[in-house]
């Protein structure tokens, strides 16, 4: 395999160098003060490119939770894969610590590398499913962390025998998991990337979901999950346990689950623009005539909710540089104008049904400056519970190959990607 990964660093949103691994030889810190110098040049972090290339090697990464994770090769790679196993690694930190963050990283590092060695051997990914590492790693416990800082702490948080399910074919479950309730609950989270012009007409929308599952089944279940339109689900992505041959033909997803919280699929969402529903509208009127301008902007439930709430509401406005300052009125939620990067955040919070949130108030350019010829793009921020933006349905979700009945529930929540409003 010529695909193989020198070494993997974490660096802090500040620069600092947290953990470096290497896995075959020796790479220095050099390479991460290249990576470093070209996130400074950059005016956003995000606009880093994603692969760089230098002279001796290329550098990949993947920027999660203000954290920079950053590979090493020497040799011709697919990307993917790499960028692929560095999301593994962040997935498998946020499972095991709870939040990834420069602290959790810190208070850990000893778990972090038991986990970076577990996950990959001589720079080819192994183990990356969190419920495998999970029987061979234990996670920190507060208790064992009290016991490590006073000296007694011997007791070491690595099991000596290979897990149970590594030889066998389905090698994600343990073999003799047993629970009083049998429950299993399915999360369907989509996200809407969308960009929406001055007259309100929508220029692109994207739809993509996930299937999150919790599941706490007893034995050796065999799940079977079927859509009433599977027809919308366009260039999914699932865990090793679905049966790709069957959901090829029937486009059923035929499963055994992993013990406990899993990503089960991807999806990408068929769409043509029409057939996604907008849930919310944003109305910006942004003016600028000589000195100043006039904000207004209106944001409100479309009909089609069916009386769900929409949660969360943040809308940011970043103003032209030339914006000295802001007297800005809301009659539902806070607004805050940041003078340093001029950026407006209107926390809206829940939309009430009785009234309609409004933004309204005026901005004072600096002296001799010109008017903007554009106005911002708004960014929009959302949540919405019990509503799928796709139209997907579930049809059933039936349980084989044990005897009892489990509970199970199902949630959909939309959440906004990239929700863009041009003014």
């Amino acid at each position: 395999l010529d695909t193989m990964i020198n070494s993997i660093f974490v660096m802090s949103p500040t620069g600092e160098v947290l953990i470096e691994k290497h896995y075959r030889g020796y790479v220095g810190r050099s390479c991460c003060d290249t990576f470093w110098s070209e996130v400074q040049r950059s005016s956003h972090p995000q606009e880093v490119n994603p692969v760089m290339v230098t002279a001796k090697y290329y550098l990949i990464h993947v920027q999660r939770y203000g954290m920079y994770f950053i590979a090493n090769v020497q040799r011709e790679v697919a990307p993917l894969l790499v960028t692929e196993f560095l999301h593994r690694v962040v997935d498998v930190f946020r499972d095991y610590f709870n939040e990834v963050s420069e602290e959790s990283i810190k208070e850990n590092f000893i778990t972090v590398y038991q986990l970076m060695d577990e996950m990959m051997d001589n720079g080819i990914p192994m183990t990356t499913e969190p419920n495998v590492l999970k029987t061979m790693i234990m996670p920190p416990t507060i208790l064992g962390r009290v016991a490590t800082s006073m000296g007694v702490g011997d007791q070491s948080n690595i099991t000596t025998d290979l897990p149970e399910g590594m030889l066998s074919s389905i090698w994600w479950r343990k073999k003799g998991v047993k629970y009083t309730n049998n429950e299993v609950y399915l999360d369907i989270v989509e996200e809407i990337d969308c960009l929406i012009d001055t007259n309100g007409l929508m220029v692109s929308c994207d739809v993509s979901g996930e299937v999150l599952v919790n599941c706490k089944l007893s034995g050796m279940p065999d799940l079977c999950l079927s859509f009433t339109n599977p027809s919308i689900i366009d260039e999914v992505n699932f865990h090793p346990c679905v049966r790709l041959s069957r959901y090829e033909r029937d486009k059923v997803m035929s499963f055994v689950p992993p013990d406990g919280k899993f990503k089960l699929a991807s999806y990408s969402v068929n769409a043509t623009g029409q057939s996604v529903v907008l849930p919310l509208y944003v109305k910006p009127q942004i003016h600028f005539s000589g000195q100043s301008g006039r904000v207004n902007v209106m944001v409100g439930p479309k009909s089609n909710l069916a009386g769900r709430t929409i949660e969360d509401v943040v809308i940011t406005i970043p103003f032209a540089k030339s914006v000295q300052s802001t007297s800005l009125s809301v009659n539902h939620g806070t607004a805050h104008f940041d003078e340093a990067s001029k950026c407006l955040r209107w926390e809206v919070g829940k939309v009430p049904k009785e009234r309609t949130p409004c933004l309204s108030g005026g901005v004072t350019l600096a002296p001799g400056s010109e008017a903007p010829e554009s106005g911002p793009t708004l960014m929009v921020d959302f949540k919405i519970v019990m509503f799928s933006a796709s139209g997907l349905k579930i049809d059933s979700l039936s349980l084989t190959g044990e005897k009892y009945k489990p509970y199970k529930g199902v949630r959909f929540v939309t959440k906004a990607g990239r929700f863009q409003v041009r003014s």
